[in-house]
């Protein structure tokens, strides 16, 4: 991820503004767009500013790195843009010239708590929680210490959104995979978004080495963060992961598709359901965790005006929860907004982040909904598991 490799193609965005727009609705969809109202906000705006500091027509100073970081980095420009093979690396570029920001010393200084709580060895995440080794899980739960596969949490789930976490880990169970767990450091998601860089491949081959030692040769992660970084960065950062690695949403339609788990109970509400950029723009993944809401016996899904690709971002994406998180609850407001307008009971999404971001948003506008990742909905009916 080093700014030199772009400086053949960041030069080519003439700021035709689709990125700040969606493809169907023609509403803008760029979060930082539509609160500064300022082109340089725009990802259009910010790849000439990138170009300046890349020519030295511009210095770099806090304003600059504000810009940058004023970001969730939630990939609808990336979607909207209308140019091939320079599209790709939008948010790719971004998050380059934002470890340029970090190697000049203009890291903002809220999202400098991300590295110095993720390096601590007490804490080994960025939410300063004690390091949990998982041993205390792995023994409730009767894991074994080889297995075909490991869930890996993640720090948000592990230390935020523990009812999430524990859903999952009773859903694994109950639908007879075979599974454990790691001592597991960050995936250095939170890293890489906020271009702190030196300590992530050190993290990375750890993690790889305790999945390793447990035999497992599949990863399934509740996490979109977790996901994304598996599957996509490990293999940016020259870190040959060797697994298959599963989405929660991706595990579950697939044992459904097989016939290995029946739905047997009825979740009898409305449900709208919320694309984490993480796993939808970012990686395609939108069919999936559908055809299982679908699938659940009584639920009345609606789907909100913007899904899939032109989704509204939940807001805390990119180090914005961190770093500006006054207006990381803004974004989400919209969201839960645009949820009410279909008259669901239930918003749920499939990432911790999300699920956090917009149970505080929910909280702090007193919106009156129901925050709900896609696994604690399943926890709440009957499993059959199936001998096939």
């Amino acid at each position: 991820m080093n700014l030199e490799e772009y400086d053949g193609i960041v030069h080519r965005c003439f700021r035709c503004g689709y990125c700040k727009l969606t493809h169907n609705y023609l509403l803008l969809n760029c979060p930082s767009y539509k609160k500064y109202r300022f082109e340089t906000y725009s990802t259009g705006g910010r790849m000439w500013l990138i170009y300046a500091l890349m020519t030295n027509e511009i210095e770099w100073s806090e304003k600059v790195a504000d810009i940058l970081y004023a970001c969730p980095t939630c990939g609808n420009c990336n979607i909207n843009c209308r140019f091939d093979k320079f599209n790709d690396f939008l948010v790719d570029i971004i998050e380059a010239a934002r470890a340029e920001a970090v190697k000049n010393g203009f890291c903002p200084e809220n999202q400098t708590q991300l590295i110095e709580r993720t390096t601590n060895p007490e804490f080994f995440n960025p939410y300063a929680e004690p390091n949990s080794d998982n041993e205390d899980l792995k023994k409730k739960y009767n894991l074994p210490d080889k297995a075909e596969w490991v869930y890996f949490i993640g720090c948000t789930s592990n230390y935020r959104q523990q009812d999430l976490r524990d859903a999952t880990l009773r859903f694994l169970k109950k639908a007879g995979i075979d599974f454990t767990l790691i001592d597991e450091h960050c995936c250095t998601s939170p890293l890489i978004r906020t271009g702190q860089l030196d300590p992530v491949k050190k993290f990375m081959n750890y993690n790889v080495e305790k999945i390793k030692e447990t035999g497992a040769s599949k990863i399934v992660t509740s996490c979109a963060g977790c996901c994304r970084t598996l599957k996509v960065d490990f293999e940016k950062q020259g870190v040959n992961i060797n697994f298959e690695v599963l989405h929660t949403s991706e595990l579950i339609n697939q044992l459904l598709k097989e016939g290995k788990i029946k739905f047997n109970s009825e979740f009898n509400k409305i449900v709208t359901y919320h694309d984490p950029c993480h796993i939808g723009r970012h990686m395609g993944l939108y069919d999936d965790p559908r055809e299982v809401y679908k699938a659940i016996p009584g639920i009345e899904f609606k789907e909100m005006q913007r899904i899939r690709e032109n989704s509204w971002c939940c807001g805390a994406g990119g180090g914005v929860k961190i770093g500006y998180p006054d207006w990381a609850l803004e974004i989400s407001k919209e969201r839960l907004e645009e949820a009410k307008e279909t008259g669901a009971e239930v918003l749920s999404s499939t990432c911790p982040f999300c699920r956090t971001n917009l149970t505080d948003a929910n909280r702090e506008y007193n919106m009156g909904l129901e925050i709900l990742d896609l696994v604690e909905i399943l926890d709440n009916i009957e499993i059959e598991t199936q001998n096939t």
